[in-house]
């Protein structure tokens, strides 16, 4: 399917874009005349509003008022819909929250493998309801703990993992068949999966019941994060591999969670966020077509990932348009008859670009708002940032804080009571429909450059990113954007709160620990496996056979990335304009 497929629009409706540009044409009423004239006026002469524009976060201008002006030719049914209901716009559940809350979900990973679980395992006894696994950067990077590049940086920023061994100690006494588990990693994603399925398999889960996520979305780390060893296609190649074999042997895993989050961490707007997450996932359904999987065996199973920042209001609007939007697309453009397909399903994380150092308690009250506004837009999944990480890993009582709010907003705050308690908002759906139209407007462009790929390789959405940044940054220090004890509200303090240390006395535990499984192992067993690793990856067969009988005989990440190292090459980002 070419990646410039227009999206269809049926003769008896008019497709989302259409609408939400109709929506712009706003035709204020008799009455609002009236109001202007009478009473507004009259309050402005006598005190003048605080500055002469509004706008979002993302710098959206925003009216003074809201009314059924800015929605001629609202269609609830089409527009909107019942939750549960295409286009899912209200949710995609019909109860939402009132059934089942969302699943509470932090984000650990630190030091040692042994570290992590005694964390994994307090985390749950504190009520939250799914595991959360961040990795080290020699391990994001497909290195193990005892690489020269890895100096200095094993265990410092996620949980160090080099072989099966680690990751045996790491789920150790967790419940892998009762509780669902993210694993963010991307470039080796296959490789550390495969860890996963394989201690799931000695300790006798079935496959078919296991349930989790692995990000694994390798275009979001050439537009944003940066972490990816291998070429575009060649990490294509890995990405549908997982996707095809998970929905085959692993029916209930997500192989993917396509992440418009460290989009929005490297500066982006809300729009551009959405805008470029979805159309990475119509990159990867195009992929996975091409590879012979009709949309309706795999696209159950795409998941989503996206950043909760402060604007609380163009938040909400951004995850109700991903919503309808995604939807759309999947019936639309790709044929998906299956209403699972078609559901947009994802998980959110307050921003941890907007923590501060300054004042760092600050941070719980930003993220309160910011996991609100995930909530108030329908997110399945949370994770709240604890207020001590723009210096650190949290600590034990940051963290226990950052789930306490989580469970507050669900038990506490009346939210969860009524099923998208925004909509019929004017506000917010003509936010909405705002949003949703400059997605399309992304879409138009990208579609135009040949896909996602090549738009990366000519570097449209980096440039688009930095742009955003760099305006962002400006309105900050001109105080346009007034982020409290940074620019505006400052006061002198030392450091104020206790930190998390990882000292190098991890990273020398984990090589000794490596150097003993390379001892023990059946090395003649490992040779075989990562030479038929290396045939396979020279073919268009499925890798993950071999990446799996790889991890059963110990190999380690690191030898199984230098295999593919060898035959895909590795990639360095041009120089962009």
């Amino acid at each position: 399917m070419p990646s410039g497929r227009a999206i269809k629009v049926s003769d008896e409706k008019k497709s989302g874009a259409e609408v939400a540009q109709e929506s712009s044409l706003r035709r204020p009423s008799a009455a609002e005349r009236r109001w202007e004239e009478q009473t507004l006026k009259p309050a402005l002469a006598k005190s003048p509003e605080r500055q002469k524009q509004f706008t979002t976060l993302s710098g959206v201008p925003l009216n003074r008022l809201y009314t059924p002006a800015d929605l001629p030719g609202f269609d609830y049914s089409h527009e909107l819909g019942d939750p549960g209901e295409f286009p899912f716009t209200r949710g995609i559940h019909p109860t939402m929250y009132r059934g089942k809350v969302w699943t509470m979900r932090q984000f650990s990973g630190f030091g040692s493998p042994e570290d992590s679980n005694q964390r994994l395992h307090y985390l749950l006894a504190q009520g939250q309801t799914g595991l959360s696994i961040a990795f080290d950067l020699p391990t994001l990077m497909g290195y193990d703990s005892d690489h020269a590049l890895a100096g200095g940086e094993v265990g410092r920023c996620g949980v160090s993992v080099s072989s099966l061994a680690d990751m045996e100690t790491l789920l150790a006494g967790l419940p892998l068949q009762q509780v669902t588990t993210s694993m963010t990693i991307n470039s080796p994603a296959a490789m550390i999966w495969a860890m996963y399925l394989v201690v799931a398999e000695k300790n006798g889960a079935d496959w078919k019941q296991i349930s989790g996520t692995t990000q694994n979305d390798i275009l979001k780390e050439y537009i944003a994060q940066k972490e990816y060893i291998f070429p575009p296609a060649a990490s294509m190649r890995l990405v549908v591999d997982t996707i095809t074999f998970a929905a085959r042997e692993v029916p209930r895993w997500n192989p993917i969670s396509i992440s418009g989050y460290h989009i929005r961490e490297a500066g982006s707007t809300a729009v551009q966020e959405l805008a470029f997450t979805l159309r990475d996932g119509i990159e990867y359904v195009e992929w996975v077509q091409r590879a012979g999987m009709p949309v309706d065996e795999f696209a159950p199973r795409l998941s989503f990932f996206f950043n909760a920042h402060s604007d609380l209001f163009e938040e909400v609007a951004k995850y109700r348009a991903a919503r309808k939007i995604w939807a759309r697309v999947m019936r639309e453009r790709f044929g998906a008859t299956n209403p699972r397909s078609w559901l947009c399903r994802f998980h959110s994380q307050t921003a941890g670009c907007s923590l501060t150092a300054q004042q760092p308690y600050n941070n719980v009250v930003r993220t309160t708002l910011q996991a609100l506004s995930a909530v108030l837009g329908g997110t399945q999944s949370l994770h709240t940032n604890s207020l001590d990480e723009a210096w650190a890993l949290p600590t034990e009582e940051a963290v226990t804080i950052a789930l306490r709010t989580q469970q507050v907003i669900a038990h506490e705050s009346g939210v969860t009571q009524t099923v998208d308690p925004l909509g019929g908002s004017y506000f917010i759906e003509k936010l909405t429909l705002e949003t949703e139209r400059a997605c399309y407007d992304y879409f138009q462009k990208i579609d135009s450059m040949g896909g996602m790929v090549p738009a990366i390789e000519r570097g449209y959405p980096q440039k688009e990113i930095h742009d955003a940044a760099y305006a962002y940054q400006q309105a900050v220090e001109r105080k346009e954007k007034i982020i409290v004890g940074v620019n505006d509200f400052v006061t002198e303090e030392d450091r104020p709160i206790s930190l998390l240390v990882i000292d190098d006395s991890v990273a020398r535990q984990q090589v000794a620990k490596l150097a003993e499984v390379r001892k023990k192992r059946d090395n003649a067993r490992v040779q075989r496996a990562l030479e038929a690793l290396g045939s396979a990856a020279a073919t268009d067969s499925n890798l993950m056979p071999c990446i799996l009988e790889c991890v059963r005989a110990y190999a380690t990440l690191g030898e199984m990335c230098d295999v593919l190292r060898q035959v895909f090459g590795t990639y360095e980002e041009p120089a962009f304009r």
